[in-house]
């Protein structure tokens, strides 16, 4: 989705309003990408950045948040998730380097395909001339290991700093879980978070989706957070 953005682009890509940097708990380890992201965001460093982790790791939480943070700054940003390319076109990444900010989210989508990778070079070699914008890449692996056919590509993205996404422990995740419900007024008991990560599946993506479940159901039932209610309610 474009954001404050000079270049008239229309995406099928919205930004959700809960996926912020203050919303992101950190797996241990990855306070120094948090703070590159920021930083990335609110302009004091022109680079470029790969970001890397499995799928629901938090890479597109995290490119949300870098692009709403910019939003606050009244900086010019772009998000795109390359799992699209096969319904837009690479012109797409031209003049993107007028932009303050821009976040590219699962570029792996694109490796093997001549057009997206040229168009991604081309990108990166008009950042590192202007001099202005911000580009953050993610993946799942790293660039050696995403099967890009165009090895000068590979070789762009590794200029830049490149970070890889720690997985969280369960304690983390319940806290990560407790914070989003805070957040939205609502209080989950210890108890319950563990049995939620007992019994779903322990990415963060699925479980922020089931607490979204839960926190409209609390709202019309009037009831809180308690095993009974969430085994009721998700039918466990």
């Amino acid at each position: 989705m474009s954001q404050n953005n000079p270049i008239q682009l229309s995406l099928p890509v919205y930004l959700p309003d809960d996926e912020t940097f203050e919303s992101y708990y950190p797996a241990s380890g990855n306070d120094e990408l948090i703070k590159a992201l920021c930083a990335a965001a609110e302009g004091h460093k022109q680079q470029s950045l790969y970001v890397w982790g499995p799928e629901k790791s938090g890479r597109t939480h995290l490119l949300h948040a870098a692009c709403a943070h910019a939003n606050e700054l009244e900086r010019s940003n772009f998000y795109v998730p390359l799992s699209i390319h096969a319904s837009i076109s690479p012109a797409l990444l031209e003049h993107l380097e007028q932009l303050d900010l821009v976040c590219i989210d699962d570029v792996d989508a694109i490796a093997g395909h001549p057009l997206w990778e040229e168009a991604l070079f081309d990108l990166y070699n008009r950042v590192a001339e202007l001099g202005r914008c911000a580009l953050i890449v993610s993946g799942r692996n790293a660039p050696v290991d995403a099967g890009f056919s165009l090895p000068d590509l590979v070789s762009r993205m590794q200029w830049g700093l490149s970070y890889q996404l720690n997985p969280m422990a369960d304690d983390e995740k319940l806290a990560a879980l407790q914070r989003r419900a805070a957040m939205r007024g609502l209080q989950l008991p210890e108890e319950t978070g563990k049995f939620l990560l007992t019994r779903l599946a322990r990415d963060l993506r699925t479980l922020f989706d089931v607490l979204d479940k839960l926190d409209k159901a609390s709202m019309v039932h009037q009831r809180k957070l308690t095993i009974p209610f969430v085994k009721e309610i998700l039918r466990l």
